[in-house]
């Protein structure tokens, strides 16, 4: 009796809530947006290469139903590789190449929630050192990645003699990749046939003695952290895997060993959404790239992927956001179906990570799994119109990057072409420029800077290694720079504050607001915002009432820059008088004006004025230009 009440009572509720129809919405939009452009206002158009409606409903599936219907661990795997939940492990990186440092931070980092580490194998040049690596550490219920390896076929060797009976049982990776090293070197490390011919050793010679190790790894966040698009990182992961699977296979490997030999390395970064969808594409397509080779079993084509918080959008100033920033990556990385996820210390580009840093990079991982239990439904992101969407959107332009490559002979031409660095490089160059112009906020960098914060003298300075550097081959293709998006703006800050050490003052910015209340506080608010992003030191005020009143304060306050804070309509007789009796007092004395009033442009120009800021000026370049003006920087 109760389920007959609750199935009339659905059905008067929805029937209270009528359907509307695609056709409905869009005629209320139309209403809505009264005239403005549609395809301007409300599709975004990504540097991915596909557009993202405003909105997504159940018909935008239907072309999609044949991927949107597959189920959890099933080929070809969009929706993961698992079907009772979605754990996974929590890696953390141990970078120092000291053996018993590494062991006593790894024993550490395990009893405190890691079930995975990422070591420096640098160091280990027999199987006594590996034992000292691993002393007190269960190699049978840790995965390992191992890294920085002078040779990781000779590696292999000492890891099964070190694992003995235990290596049959032990799981992990190499990070060996060989085209990752052919770009950020400009080289291969002793010649194409013989860095291959190592990949042929390992999955030959130490694969069967290592059955749950992944000995090749394709390091796609060295595009992601180079400035690359979603796509672009994709597709260049995809391509350098078909070229180990070619390579392999041709050699005698049987296509799904060749792919059960292979680990993705992705980064996360923060587009949420289009990362969850990146990873469940990248399962479809590499699922799709292995049946073309005709594996023995389906089950091969399952793709294993590490992910690591992105490097490139973390910032040195401001830098507990990036303990925000690195929390949502962790989510997408987790809802995307990742096997392994590396969330990367909040303060690991201006000092070495702590034990604080550390532990709250392994805690954000504990807290989705713990508190937010993001690791207990398979696949959470199916059945959103919107995320398999756009997982179909970005899987077809990755293919189409993919296919391009395919035609120009496979991964390795395409990099002898400098067909990839070039995409990369023009990638960079769009998103510089957006972050330059503040279309993408980096908080506390870009965006609403702290200006009174200080970070020279946290900085520690990089260690060098020279051996290794003069190891280094001899550059013969382009190398794909990796960086962040926020050292140029980094630049500046730290330029002022070494200004600042040697000189004994900071650039001083003298807000000159007048007129209009509302005009004036939110001008001297952008103008805060704007000059806060080099440093300098601001003074506001309440307000003149006379130019004469602000003219006599800003040359007491010694400023070199005065910025006038008004209405463009006040502009026209306010600015000149102020401009000209501040160049009296002081030809040296920048003169701003907040706002950019067309009209009057080159009266004010004329009268003294030096620089116009808004919104749409270039912030990096006004910036930079006023370093040099001021002696900051050359």
């Amino acid at each position: 009796m109760d389920n007959i009440t609750n199935t009339n009572q659905t059905e008067r509720l929805f029937q209270v809530f009528p359907g509307i129809s695609t056709k409905a919405w869009e005629a209320r939009i139309q209403e809505d947006l009264k005239g403005a452009d549609y395809e301007k206002k409300l599709i975004w158009k990504t540097i991915e290469g596909f557009n993202v409606k405003p909105y997504y409903r159940a018909e935008d599936l239907e072309s999609i139903k044949a991927m949107t219907e597959s189920l959890p661990g099933q080929f070809p795997y969009i929706r993961g590789n698992k079907t009772d939940g979605n754990d996974w492990k929590i890696c953390q990186d141990i970078e120092t190449s000291d053996i018993v440092a590494a062991n006593r931070i790894a024993a550490n980092a395990l009893t405190r929630g890691a079930n995975a580490v990422s070591l420096n194998a640098e160091n280990v040049n027999t199987a006594e050192d590996l034992k000292t690596l691993l002393e007190d550490i269960d190699v049978t219920k840790t995965t390992f990645n191992f890294n920085s390896s002078k040779s990781y076929p000779e590696f292999a060797k000492l890891l099964l003699d070190a694992l003995g009976k235990d290596a049959a049982e032990t799981c992990g990776s190499f990070d060996f990749d060989p085209i990752s090293y052919l770009l950020l070197k400009g080289n291969f490390h002793y010649s194409q046939e013989k860095d291959l011919a190592e990949a042929l050793e390992l999955v030959k010679n130490a694969k069967p003695g290592l059955p749950h190790f992944r000995l090749i790894t394709v390091n796609g966040q060295y595009f992601h952290n180079s400035g690359s698009t979603l796509t672009q990182e994709l597709a260049f992961a995809l391509a350098s895997g078909n070229e180990y699977m070619a390579y392999l296979i041709s050699n005698g490997v049987e296509a799904g060993l060749a792919a059960k030999s292979i680990t993705f390395h992705f980064a996360a970064g923060s587009n949420y959404f289009m990362e969850i969808a990146k990873l469940r594409a990248a399962r479809l397509l590499w699922a799709r790239i292995v049946e073309q080779y005709k594996p023995e079993s389906q089950e091969s084509a399952a793709m294993r992927i590490h992910v690591s918080t992105a490097n490139w959008n973390k910032t040195i100033y401001d830098p507990y956001v990036n303990v925000l920033r690195t929390t949502t990556e962790a989510m997408s990385a987790a809802l995307g179906g990742a096997d392994m996820i590396t969330v990367l210390p909040f303060d690991l580009n201006y000092k070495e990570p702590d034990e604080i840093s550390t532990r709250i990079a392994r805690n954000q991982q504990i807290i989705l799994k713990e508190e937010s239990s993001l690791d207990k439904v398979v696949d959470p992101a199916a059945g959103s119109y919107y995320i398999e969407s756009l997982t179909a959107s970005m899987a077809d332009a990755s293919w189409q990057i993919f296919l391009e490559i395919e035609e120009k002979g496979g991964m390795i031409e395409a990099i002898k072409a400098g067909f990839i660095q070039d995409a990369v490089a023009a990638s960079a160059k769009k998103q510089n420029a957006d972050i330059a112009a503040r279309h993408t906020t980096l908080l506390g960098t870009n965006q609403h800077p702290n200006h009174l914060e200080k970070m020279l003298e946290k900085i520690q300075a990089d260690e060098e290694f020279d051996d290794e550097n003069s190891a280094d081959p001899t550059p013969v293709y382009k190398i794909m720079e990796t960086y962040r998006g926020a050292d140029a703006f980094e630049d500046l800050r730290l330029a002022t504050e070494i200004y600042e050490a040697e000189e004994g003052k900071r650039p001083h910015v003298f807000l000159f607001t007048i007129g209009n209340l509302a005009m004036r506080k939110a001008r001297a608010g952008f103008s805060s915002g704007f000059f806060g992003c080099a440093g300098y030191k601001i003074t506001d005020n309440a307000g003149f009432t006379s130019v004469d009143e602000g003219v006599k304060a800003a040359i007491a306050a010694n400023a070199d820059i005065v910025v006038l804070c008004s209405s463009d309509e006040e502009y026209a007789e306010i600015a000149p008088e102020a401009a000209i009796a501040l160049k009296s007092a002081n030809p040296e004395v920048q003169v701003v004006v907040a706002g950019y009033p067309k009209e009057i442009i080159d009266t004010l120009k004329a009268s003294g004025v030096d620089e116009f800021i808004h919104a749409r000026a270039n912030v990096l370049d006004t910036l930079y230009a006023f370093q040099q003006k001021l002696g900051v920087m050359l």
